[in-house]
């Protein structure tokens, strides 16, 4: 049995956990509200609105990619890769490993980004008001570099103009609702069919709408609930606001690693498909 079906069969199965999904009341009723609401704002202001919030996603993106901890990262990510094959020198020599050891290296970058993001949501459930104001961001960002590790693990260079925005675009769909991935996830496999231009992004270069929306509201209720429950100590600690933010935060970064792994094994099995080989 060659592991490149047995990763097949997984994406299939991941899969069809969102194609049957079906929304229930409350998220049509929240559908409903988000769309009464936004559309009595004027057009202008909601253009302004998503841009700048793109623009945030754009900076955060750029400003992850020129840190000491980033490069450090890509150097452990080669240094494991060699692991597997002495020739490899850079993160583009990834792309001569099989699928099942570029995964084992996206799984390694996992683990650790997962930790972080629990460890930062309960820090942030302490109630400290530093790092309740930074937590926002903090996810946001820590979810960014999720997705650009496991790109990095696949032997991607996410600061390539084309990479960065279809990283992105992974973020974007990774973030979205359940019910609303599966169109997302289409998308994205067009987008990587369609690819005549590697270091060009074909597609649209706005990213955020009403539909995405839905997660920085959940981030909203998660501090509300924090705020809620700070002062309700357990043996001197705020212990249940501590573990709404570590729990929050951990299920946001293991679905958005989950779904930028599917995708990017996903995408080394098309280009096996289009080269005509087997997929080991």
């Amino acid at each position: 049995m060659s592991d490149g079906n047995k990763v097949s069969r997984d994406i299939q199965q991941w899969r069809r956990n969102h194609t049957d999904y079906q929304p229930n009341d409350f998220e049509r009723m929240y559908d409903a509200w988000v769309n009464q609401m936004f559309d009595g704002l004027d057009s202008k202001w909601k253009q302004v609105f998503f841009r700048n919030l793109d623009n945030y996603l754009f900076h955060t993106h750029a400003f992850i990619q020129g840190t000491s901890f980033q490069n450090e990262a890509r150097e452990r990510i080669i240094t494991v890769g060699r692991v597997f094959d002495n020739q490899i020198e850079n993160i583009s020599d990834l792309k001569v490993l099989s699928i099942d050891r570029r995964t084992y290296i996206a799984q390694q970058q996992i683990s650790r980004i997962r930790l972080y993001s629990f460890a930062q949501g309960g820090l942030t459930g302490t109630g400290g008001l530093l790092l309740f104001g930074l937590d926002f961001p903090l996810m946001m960002g820590m979810n960014l570099r999720a997705v650009q590790m496991i790109g990095l693990s696949f032997g991607h260079e996410m600061n390539h103009p084309y990479e960065m925005m279809l990283s992105l675009r992974v973020f974007h769909a990774a973030t979205l609702p359940k019910r609303m991935q599966e169109e997302a996830w289409e998308e994205l496999v067009e987008e990587v069919r369609n690819d005549n231009h590697p270091y060009v992004f074909e597609g649209a270069d706005d990213l955020t709408d009403e539909s995405w929306l839905e997660q920085p509201l959940k981030q909203i209720l998660k501090s509300l609930f924090i705020v809620m429950f700070r002062k309700k100590l357990i043996q001197g600690l705020p212990l249940v606001s501590m573990t709404v933010g570590a729990t929050v935060n951990y299920r946001l970064t293991r679905r958005v690693s989950e779904f930028a792994l599917r995708f990017y094994q996903y995408r080394y099995l098309l280009a096996k498909e289009e080269e005509g080989e087997d997929v080991r």
